[in-house]
C-alpha cells in the first residue's frame, strides 16, 4: 500500500486576526497607565510628613554609644530591615537612623506651627486658641476699665475725666480742669479720692504703669517751671506720689513721664483743643502671660496678614457715658 501524501493547505495571507485583537489590547492597558500616571501627584512634602510619622510610629533599632539618645524600637525592627543587610553571623540586625527621619526633624523645627497646621498647611488652627486667649484677656481689661468708670462716674460726667481700654491697657485720662489749678503742679484735694479708686484697680493686676503729663502748645515761664517740660513733669509727679500713699504700690511698677506738647491729642489750633490737650494719663498695662506673648509674636511674623485678620490691635473703647448708661 503505498504512502499517501498529505499536502498542508496554504496558509491565508497576513498575520491572524487574533494578533490584531491583542495588540489594541496592550495599547489600551498602556494608555489606562499613562492616564494613571498623569493623574497621579507627587508631593514631597506630604511625603516626608508620612515618612516621618512611620519612622517614629515603628521606630528603629540603633547601636548608640553611652553619651548618645536613644531612640525608639519595635518588634519590626527586631524582624526585618527595609534596607538590604550585609550578612551577618549573629541573629541581630542593626539599622542606623535614616536621612529621610532626620530631614523630617529639621523640617518641622523649622516652622513652630508645623505640627498643628495639618495638611493644608494652614495656620488658622493655630492661631485660633491664641486669639481666644488673647480677647479673653482684653474682655478681662475692658472689665476692669468699665467697673473703674463705674466708679469714677461723678468726674467723667463733669467733663474732667476720661476711662479708655486699650487691647491689654487702660488709659485713665486727667483732665486739667478739676484737677490742677492754671500754670500749677498741684493736685486739686478733691482728686485724692479719685486717685485713691485709681490707686485700688492697680493694686488688683499686674503690670507696669506709666504716669504721664501732657501740656498744649502755649510755653509757660514762671519762677517755679522754666518750660512746659517741667510743668508736665512735676504734674505726673504729683499724681505718682498721691499713687504711692500707703505704700500699696510697688513703685518699681512705674515709669513718671513728661511729654510737654509732644504728643497731643488733637491739633493745638483752639481753646477747646488746648483744654484737652492739657492732661494727666494714668496708663495701666496689664499683663500677658510669657509663653502667650512669645505665640503671638511668632504668629505675627509668620502669618502677618492673619494676625491683623483678627483685630489683635483694634480692640478699644472710650468711657465717657452719663451714668445711666455706664454698664
Amino acid at each position: 500500500m503505498e504512502a499517501e501524501e498529505t499536502e498542508c493547505p496554504d496558509c491565508p495571507a497576513g498575520i491572524p486576526a487574533w494578533v490584531m485583537t491583542f495588540a489594541d489590547l496592550m495599547s489600551l492597558l498602556m494608555c489606562f497607565f499613562v492616564l494613571l500616571l498623569s493623574f497621579s501627584e507627587m508631593d514631597a512634602l506630604k511625603f516626608k510628613r508620612l515618612a516621618g510619622s512611620m519612622a517614629q510610629a515603628f521606630g528603629v533599632q540603633n547601636q548608640l554609644d553611652v553619651d548618645d539618645i536613644p531612640k525608639g524600637t519595635s518588634i519590626i525592627a527586631q524582624e526585618f530591615s527595609p534596607a538590604i543587610p550585609d550578612p551577618t553571623p549573629i541573629n541581630e540586625i542593626y539599622q542606623s537612623t535614616r536621612e529621610i527621619t532626620e530631614s523630617t526633624l529639621d523640617f518641622h523645627e523649622a516652622n513652630i506651627f508645623d505640627v498643628e497646621q495639618g495638611i493644608d498647611g494652614q495656620s488658622e488652627g493655630v492661631a485660633l486658641p491664641i486669639v481666644e486667649k488673647l480677647e479673653e484677656l482684653v474682655q478681662e481689661t475692658q472689665s476692669d476699665a468699665a467697673e473703674l468708670s463705674e466708679a469714677l462716674e461723678i468726674q467723667i460726667v463733669r467733663g474732667e475725666l476720661e476711662v479708655e481700654s486699650e487691647g491689654r491697657r487702660i488709659v485713665v485720662r486727667i483732665k486739667e480742669r478739676g484737677s490742677f489749678a492754671p500754670g500749677t503742679a498741684d493736685l486739686a484735694s478733691d482728686y485724692y479720692a479719685v486717685i485713691a479708686v485709681i490707686r485700688e484697680v492697680i493694686a488688683k493686676r499686674e503690670g507696669a504703669v506709666a504716669v504721664e503729663g501732657h501740656t498744649d502748645d502755649i510755653n509757660i515761664r514762671s519762677n517755679r517751671f522754666r518750660s512746659n517740660w517741667d510743668l508736665s513733669a512735676m504734674r505726673a509727679v504729683s499724681v505718682a506720689q498721691e499713687l504711692f500713699i500707703d505704700n500699696v504700690l510697688d513703685s518699681r511698677r512705674f515709669a513718671v513721664t513728661g511729654f510737654a506738647d509732644a504728643q497731643p491729642l488733637v491739633p493745638n489750633d483752639s481753646a477747646q483743643n488746648r483744654d484737652r490737650n492739657r492732661r494727666v494719663e494714668i496708663v495701666i498695662r496689664q499683663a500677658i502671660d510669657p509663653t502667650l506673648q512669645e505665640q503671638i509674636e511668632a504668629l505675627k511674623n509668620v502669618d502677618p496678614e492673619l494676625y491683623q485678620s483678627f483685630g489683635l490691635e483694634a480692640q478699644s473703647g472710650i468711657y465717657n457715658l452719663p451714668p445711666s448708661s455706664i454698664f
